[in-house]
């Protein structure tokens, strides 16, 4: 079995789970005539561990089947059940001796999206029911199961107030109708941010777990997003309103024809929830039935090295690796956490070389991290297998106590896809942004010759200089609420071959138009530049981020600001030779590092902005159109400047 557990070694096992699923209590039900047995014997045949029931806006499903097993233990006890009901009630106890059947609903939030609730099976119905109401479902409504209830909660607080009751809060079938990705709707990025974002939302129920590629809705939430920089941990449920799949409506599914596995201490809420509110994603997959059971390591290796994963075949001392993977940890820290694996390239075609020790190479990088990293960080370090070789995952939380630092003195960031020494304005961000989560001033200790100092958020700022007033600076673009987050993944958006061919510039005029479109949301652009003593000094925009740094010259430039400035510099852009559309353009594809990269123009008026180093996340609306699937004829060495 691929993506084992090692180091858990029976602590915890797998477990199947439908957590959405309808009963006659939904108005929409298909089946009508079904009983409770007829469903629990379907989870039993599909070798369901868990199900919940999830009827909309009401628990009455769940309340219907224990009425009916409270009388039939009643008639049982009193000794005046038929031979039928005793048969019935024996059935329902070895029924819900194997499968977990927990209370839940889907409830209709404000505008029509659904959301999940599931509890524990000891809170009362009543108490259920109290969320129902304090959510605005109308009182009449409570047990008719209806979709459409009026005027009710926003999505927000339907999360919040399930959360905050100790329940498990999914948003269901998120990238389908009436799901929180909102698809189909030309409005609200900001809004789809916060649906899908809330600290309060568990997870997402998607519909597509069984494809791959960059257009899938887990790809598209695996933290690698600046506007959605919380990864989503992704389920998938059946919705199902029948026992079994409609053979005239494939979309109709039944019980369990979407499973999902989940790794659990013990087949119960509280662990299941747990599994929920942890950051281990390995511990939840889709199962597919007879297929191959799903590697986890194999997958984020398919999704490739990002802004939160990294991959290394080796961690020996000799030639610097294990130095490699500690800078990892620290850059994450320092940035937005993420995942780093051990033992396997990031191809995702090469033959995983593994880990020969694992218990003892866990306890070098506990101890090297412990020793190397300021100031102390909490990691979790465990073993994964693929392909039949054990590996080595670690996963760095987003630091609350940045910067930190590789033996006190080297900090570093994650870029992209790769680890970099920070630069002083980097610096000076993550102390600002420490300051304003709250977190104490920083205490820097220097060489025991020297006193210790302390760096507080206004002295930090205090040492923030203005740019120059003879550097250009291109007008901030505001994003329109369309525009302001990238579309979530639909069906795959088709590519062309494109050529260059040379038009006519743009109007003077597109300035407007360009409020309407917002930046590309990966690569880098050169907002200014000034010339000292014949040596030119860049101000940078990450793209990613909005951060701005200063003063960056050929020789301290990383990687991609290098390129970025020898283009600048030697290369400039020939608007009449751009692939023009509208005021936005394409000057050169490329491959560089491996990756397919962009160069983009857009004009503001009598003003040119390039966005260099663009890849093809980050080209959402308008930019889309200019990615293509065939191999660009240029291929850059990306350098270790």
């Amino acid at each position: 079995m691929t993506n084992r557990s090692i180091k858990r070694n029976g602590k915890m096992q797998w477990y199947r789970a439908d957590l959405h699923i309808h009963t006659p209590a939904s108005a929409d039900y298909q089946e009508p005539n079904v009983t409770y047995l007829d469903i629990l014997r379907r989870a039993e045949m599909r070798g369901l561990d868990i199900i919940a029931f999830t009827d909309h806006n009401t628990v009455a499903g769940y309340a219907a089947m224990y009425n009916e097993i409270n009388l039939l233990e009643l008639l049982v006890s009193r000794d005046r059940a038929t031979p039928e009901e005793r048969r019935r009630l024996a059935e329902y106890r070895r029924l819900l001796d194997k499968i977990l059947v927990l209370p839940g609903f889907e409830f209709t939030a404000t505008f029509g999206f659904h959301v999940l609730g599931i509890f524990s099976p000891a809170m009362r119905v009543r108490q259920i029911e109290h969320i129902l109401l304090s959510l605005h479902v109308p009182e009449q409504a409570l047990d008719l199961g209806l979709t459409n209830i009026g005027a009710s909660s926003d999505v927000l607080t339907a999360y919040r107030m399930i959360n905050e009751a100790g329940g498990i809060v999914i948003a269901a079938h998120a990238n389908s109708t009436h799901g929180v990705a909102m698809r189909g709707f030309d409005f609200g990025g900001q809004t789809r941010i916060a649906y899908t974002q809330d600290p309060h939302l568990h997870c997402l129920e998607v519909t597509d777990l069984d494809r791959r590629g960059r257009g899938t809705t887990a790809r598209f939430f695996d933290g690698t997003k600046p506007e959605y920089p919380r990864r989503m941990r992704c389920i998938q449920g059946s919705d199902a309103h029948r026992l079994t799949k409609d053979p005239r409506n494939e979309k109709n599914l039944g019980i369990g024809d979407r499973i999902t596995e989940v790794l659990l201490t013990e087949r119960s809420f509280e662990a299941l929830r747990e599994m929920f509110t942890s950051n281990d994603f390995a511990r939840s997959r889709p199962y597919f039935g007879g297929q191959e059971v799903y590697d986890y390591v194999q997958m984020a290796r398919e999704a490739g090295p990002s802004i939160v994963q990294a991959f290394h075949e080796s961690m020996a001392r000799q030639g610097g690796k294990l130095y490699a993977v500690i800078a990892d940890v620290c850059a994450f820290a320092n940035t937005n956490g993420g995942t780093i694996y051990i033992g396997v390239s990031a191809d995702p075609t090469a033959v995983p070389v593994g880990v020969s020790d694992i218990g003892e190479s866990i306890e070098i990088l506990r101890t090297e991290i412990a020793r190397s990293i300021n100031p102390p960080l909490e990691v979790e370090i465990d073993a994964q297998e693929t392909a039949g070789k054990p590996v080595i995952r670690i996963q760095v939380p987003r630091g609350a106590d940045v910067p930190y630092a590789v033996d006190d003195n080297k900090i570093y960031v994650r870029e992209e896809a790769e680890t970099c020494l920070a630069v002083r304005d980097e610096i000076v961000r993550l102390v600002l942004s420490r300051a304003q989560r709250g977190a104490p001033p920083i205490e820097i200790t220097k060489s025991p010759e020297k006193s210790a100092a302390t760096v507080d958020a206004a002295s930090a700022l205090a040492t923030e200089e203005p740019l120059p007033e003879s550097v250009a600076q291109p007008e901030p673009i505001a994003i329109s609420a369309p525009e302001a987050a990238a579309e979530v993944p639909a069906e795959p958006a088709k590519r062309v071959r494109r050529t260059r061919t040379a038009q006519k510039p743009p109007l003077a005029n597109a300035r407007e138009d360009a409020a309407l479109i917002g930046v590309p949301r990966t690569g880098v652009e050169i907002i200014g530049t000034e010339t000292r003593k014949g040596e030119q000094y860049h101000i940078m925009r990450d793209l990613r981020n909005g951060s701005i740094v200063k003063n960056v010259t050929r020789t301290s430039a990383r990687r991609l600001w290098h390129y970025a400035i020898i283009e600048h510099e030697t290369n400039p852009v020939d608007l009449s030779r751009v692939q023009w559309s509208g005021n936005v353009g394409l000057w050169k594809r490329y491959r560089r590092g491996g990756v397919v990269r962009y160069d983009l123009v857009m004009t503001e008026g009598r003003h040119t902005r390039v966005f260099y180093g663009v890849t093809e996340d980050g080209m959402q609306g308008v930019w889309a159109q200019f990615i293509s699937d065939e191999e660009p004829d240029i291929v850059e060495e990306a350098t270790d400047n």
